[in-house]
């Protein structure tokens, strides 16, 4: 078996050798250039008081690296894991038309369903990351009747820019079942979302969401849904973003765009309605720090009085290098009846990213 390894890593490099003194294009390199591997973790501090009670800890929430695969310069292919937690995307892209009119996804993905959603950690203003309309609607947090899917499920996607990039359209079929699990039922999910972009920097959103969940938990604001059932889910959107510039490629403190962002959306789980909306700014000061200030507020019930929340928060972050940045933020959170007591949480966070 010595002699074979060593026989295999002998003709090996004799050929790379002879491939390079022929003029020879160099596999290897060309292998490597088509790779591209990016990551970023997310920890840091919370204190809050929920019903009178302290608590403080520390905390990792995200460390995630995923590699890119360029095949061809229309077909690519990414893998994303989070070490924190769970394999979090695999898919491929292939582009159908010579621009960017239609591109096909096939695969386990962040659905397009509502503004923030697709959005990276990275780029959003709120350490908690998404409103809280986001985490129940779009799945990125704790909705009890179909758990943690962080905005992921698996499906096809078709999407594209037209009218020079004016418009941009997607359209998916999800399993609707979430990331890593296998569906529950036959039904599939249907999402759409239509953007259109009348100047550099403005964006006016609508999505939609069309499907049956099963459910896999139980939620207290919706009784009626036991484990095992499948339910009527529906979801709408609609928003606005305006930057005053873009972030390109890892220039995020370069670009340090002023921005305002806003989006309503509702929902239905079977016989439950619930809503909610958030506006979020991001205000350059001096050097590389920022205001961020966020008032959102989401209604699990709209039938029942009392499961209401809302949170008011104000901010700084400092970018310190590229995609790096640290955070502080404190939110006052006004609470329903029937979700306890008021009460005040502080953040900070450190981000690292490449």
């Amino acid at each position: 078996m010595r002699m074979l390894a060593l026989a295999m890593a002998m003709t090996t490099s004799i050929a790379v050798m002879a491939q390079q003194q022929s003029g020879e294009p160099d596999w290897m390199k060309d292998f490597t250039s088509r790779i591209t591997l990016n990551g970023y973790a997310q920890g840091g501090w919370s204190y809050q008081n929920p019903n009178g009670k302290d608590q403080n800890a520390f905390n990792l929430k995200r460390t995630l690296l995923w590699a890119k695969a360029r095949i061809t310069d229309r077909w690519s292919f990414l893998f994303m894991h989070d070490f924190s937690s769970v394999v979090q995307e695999f898919y491929t892209d292939f582009r159908v038309t010579k621009g960017k009119e239609m591109t096909i996804r096939l695969g386990q993905f962040k659905h397009s369903f509502s503004m923030e959603n697709p959005l990276s950690p990275t780029q959003l203003e709120l350490i908690d990351v998404y409103s809280q309309a986001v985490l129940y609607l779009a799945g990125e947090g704790p909705d009890p009747l179909n758990g943690v899917n962080y905005g992921r499920d698996m499906g096809i996607e078709v999407y594209g820019d037209l009218l020079e990039s004016k418009l941009h359209y997607e359209l998916a079929l999800m399993s609707g079942q979430g990331i890593n699990r296998k569906d529950q039922n036959n039904q599939k999910d249907f999402i759409a979302k239509m953007e259109v972009r009348p100047m550099d920097g403005l964006r006016l959103v609508a999505s939609g969401y069309f499907g049956t969940g099963c459910a896999v938990g139980t939620a207290a604001w919706n009784p009626d849904i036991q484990v095992g059932d499948n339910y009527k889910r529906n979801r709408y959107s609609v928003g606005a973003e305006y930057k005053t510039k873009a972030y390109t490629g890892s220039k995020y403190k370069e670009a340090r765009p002023a921005s305002i962002r806003a989006e309503w959306l509702g929902g239905e789980d079977g016989k439950v309605g619930s809503r909610g909306g958030y506006i979020t700014t991001s205000i350059p000061m001096v050097d590389a720090l920022d205001l961020v200030a966020s008032a959102e507020t989401y209604d699990r019930n709209t039938k029942v009085e009392g499961w209401d929340q809302t949170n008011l928060t104000i901010g700084l972050q400092y970018w310190f290098y590229k995609k790096c940045r640290m955070q502080l933020q404190y939110t006052r959170c006004l609470l329903g009846d029937k979700l306890g007591k008021d009460y005040n949480w502080l953040q900070a966070q450190v981000q690292v990213a490449f």
